[in-house]
Formats: C-alpha cells, structure tokens, sequence
C-alpha cells in the first residue's frame, strides 16, 4: 500500500476477514447465508440448535464482544474504525449480543477509569463474557431525578464499610452477580460531596431484591434492600466522599449506552428486529399502501441513520477519553424516537395488535416492544432531565436554581 489511507482501508479488511471466519466457524451452520439471502426461515431453523449463552461466552474470550477494550482486560484492543467494521457485520449477521448492557455500557467504562488494576483484571473480563450480570444502584424511593439527595448509608468499619438503606428501580438486579453503588459516607457535607462509590456483590448477606412487575409481564426493575450489608474498602471506586464524580462518569456512560445499539429498546428495533423488518411487514401486509404510513417509514428510516451517525461520534469521543454531556442528545433522541418506532408498529398491525394467537411470536414481539418502549423517556434520566443537561452544559443556559445544593445533607429538609 502506498498511502496512509489504503493501509487503513486495507488493515479494516482484515479485521473484517478475521470476524467472518469466526463467525462461520462460531455460528450455526446455515446461520449467515440466511442472514445474506434475507431466508427468515431458515434463519430460525438455524436458531433452534444454537446455545446463545455459550456463544456469548465465546464472542467474548475471542474479544470480539467488545473489540476497544484492550486485551488484557477481555477485549481486542481496535481502534474505534476497526471496531466499527466489527459492528456493522454484527448487525448484517444479526449476531446475539449481551443484553448485559449496564455492565459493559455503564459499569465497564466507570471501573476502567477509577478502579485499581486489580479490580480491573478481576471483573471486566468476565463482563465480557456475558458470564457476570450487573446492575446499578443510585436511584431511591425519595431520590430519583435528585440522585444526589440519596440517603442510603455506609458507614466506615476497619476495611470494610456497613451499608444500610433501599433502592429502586434497579434493572436486572434479580439477576445480577455484581451492582455498582452509591451511597451516603458524610451526612454532614452538602449532598454531592458527601457520598462514595462501590462494587457490592449481589449475593452478599443483607442484599435482598424484590422485583416489580411491568406492564410488559415480566418483572425487569426491582426493589434493592440492604441490612448491614459489608463491603471491602478495596471494592470504593474512587476516593471517599468523592463518589459523585465516579456517578458522573457511570450516567454519562448510561445515556450513551442506552441510546446505542445495546440499549434495551434497541436502535431502530422494533420487536427486537432491525427496521427493514417493519417495511417488509408493511408491505406484505399492505400498509405500505397507505401514503400517511410509507411517509413514517421513510422518515423513521432517515432518523435511525441520523442518530446512528450520532451515536458514533459520541462513542468517538468516549473512547478517545471520557464520555460527555453529548451523550443526553442521543439518549433524549433515542426515546422518542424508539416510541414514535412502536406506535407506528401498532398502527401497521391495526386490529391484529389488539388480539393475536399464541403460536405468533413475531406480532407478540411487536406489542411487547410497544408496551416495553413506555420506559424509554423514564429510564436513564427522564426526557425533561436530558433537556436540563442540554441547557445546562450544552448550550450554556442559566441552571436552575438547587437551595439545597451547598446545605450539609442532614440539614436538608425531606419527607419521612
């Protein structure tokens, strides 16, 4: 190659050759040549006797699920243009992902930049490797969009601390082996100095989960209840009482996180499918007939490619050092666009999307999508939250006013 270019050009071929033949050789037989001849029965047949936990484990041994991190710790250590061939052949071979995505999109950025190499090597690998859940724990019954006023404790004991208190609404935490923690260390200090952050272990005497059920039927968000719960000191992320930053850095993550492709709604999904899935439904069902519904499609279709584009400058930049305020666009963005994506789903369904029979998993997909989406502009920030930010630390607009922001957290008056 004689330019700086063709060996990047070329270098990204390689990356791409390498990840086909592992996926042939990883994947079921049949599986990619449905995907290429766009055979959705065939693709299912090939599903049947696939072990989706076992490749997931695989993907991540190989480094292949989280192609930037650096090898030592689970990935293949690309850079962010090798990785992105990486993920656009995951999309074109619908390769099954980590639904893990507070671990890897918000647990694994926060302990690379503050954890010790210990805890590093420990837990990132496993991430990795879908063989470790986690979940998040900021949000209480009387802190929610105020995460800050939070009033579970930890207190100090020898190495270890004791921690105290509830949370709520913690995703997968039924499931997850490890959560990421902030509690209250310093009553005395004003709400945001006084807190730390720690790894707390899911199973650990004390920690009891109650899960909530949803709209949806299934019971996704719980209840987090701690009892003299302890902690290693060695498991603080950050400095003692500055555990405020550290969340900074996990929520700026999450909005990135949930806004990309590994987000529970899932970019420019509906049903867990990608978008050409719904125009090839509409078609074949003869919505596409109607003028009001193909101008929606057009149109959602424009969107998903705008907030695609969008995610991976954000992911440019996390990766180039920190996640930053940018990433409350995409995550405001993605809400409402993932909502609007349902409706139009329904109204494409018309009388089917209110009665369906059992044996038909794809319209049952579809309403569980519709139903599911309701969370969106809730969950990670609520919508008005982002548009705060975006004020705030984007376009430079005057914040609104905290009086309790410089007050000792024991001072500040709150409901009992």
């Amino acid at each position: 190659m004689s330019t700086i270019e063709d060996q990047a050009t070329h270098t990204r071929g390689a990356v791409g050759e390498q990840f086909v033949t592992w996926l042939r050789a990883h994947l079921p037989e049949g599986w990619m040549d449905a995907c290429s001849s766009g055979d959705e029965a065939a693709l299912r047949s090939a599903r049947r006797s696939f072990d989706q936990q076992q490749f997931l484990v695989e993907i991540g041994k190989a480094g292949w699920a989280q192609p930037t991190w650096p090898t030592e710790y689970g990935g293949a250590g690309l850079d962010i243009t090798q990785a992105r061939v990486v993920d656009e052949l995951k999309t074109r071979y619908r390769v099954p992902r980590s639904f893990n995505v507070i671990g890897l999109g918000m647990g694994a950025p926060t302990i690379m930049q503050w954890g010790s190499e210990e805890l590093k090597k420990r837990y990132l690998p496993p991430m990795a490797q879908n063989r470790e859940i986690w979940c998040q724990m900021f949000s209480e019954p009387g802190a929610g969009s105020d995460v800050a006023g939070l009033s579970t404790r930890a207190v100090r004991d020898g190495d270890e601390w004791v921690v105290n208190g509830q949370k709520v609404w913690t995703t997968l935490a039924h499931i997850s082996s490890f959560g990421l923690l902030v509690a209250r260390t310093d009553p005395d200090a004003p709400k945001h100095r006084g807190l730390s952050y720690f790894i707390v272990d899911m199973k650990a005497p004390g920690v009891e989960v109650r899960p909530l059920k949803q709209i949806t039927g299934d019971a996704e968000f719980n209840e987090v209840f701690f009892t003299d719960v302890r902690i290693p000191d060695s498991h603080r992320l950050g400095a003692e009482g500055d555990g405020w930053a550290v969340a900074t850095t996990t929520l700026m993550n999450e909005r990135v996180a949930l806004s990309g492709g590994g987000s529970p709604s899932g970019s420019g999904n509906v049903g867990g499918g990608p978008i050409e899935e719904l125009v090839a439904f509409a078609r074949e069902s003869g919505a596409w007939d109607d003028a009001s519904i193909r101008q929606r499609l057009v149109q959602a279709v424009i969107e998903g490619r705008v907030l695609k584009i969008t995610n991976y400058r954000a992911a440019a930049k996390r990766n180039a050092g920190a996640a930053g305020p940018e990433g409350s666009v995409t995550k405001l963005f993605q809400a409402e666009y993932n909502q609007r994506l349902q409706n139009l789903a329904m109204d494409i369904l018309g009388a089917n999307a209110m009665a369906w029979p059992t044996d038909d998993g794809d319209t049952n997909a579809r309403i569980r999508g519709f139903l599911r989406s309701r969370a969106n502009t809730i969950e990670g920030g609520t919508s008005e939250v982002m548009r705060n930010i975006l004020g705030d630390r984007v376009l430079g607009l005057p914040r609104e006013p905290d009086a309790s922001k410089n007050v000792p957290w024991k001072d500040v008056p709150r409901s009992q």
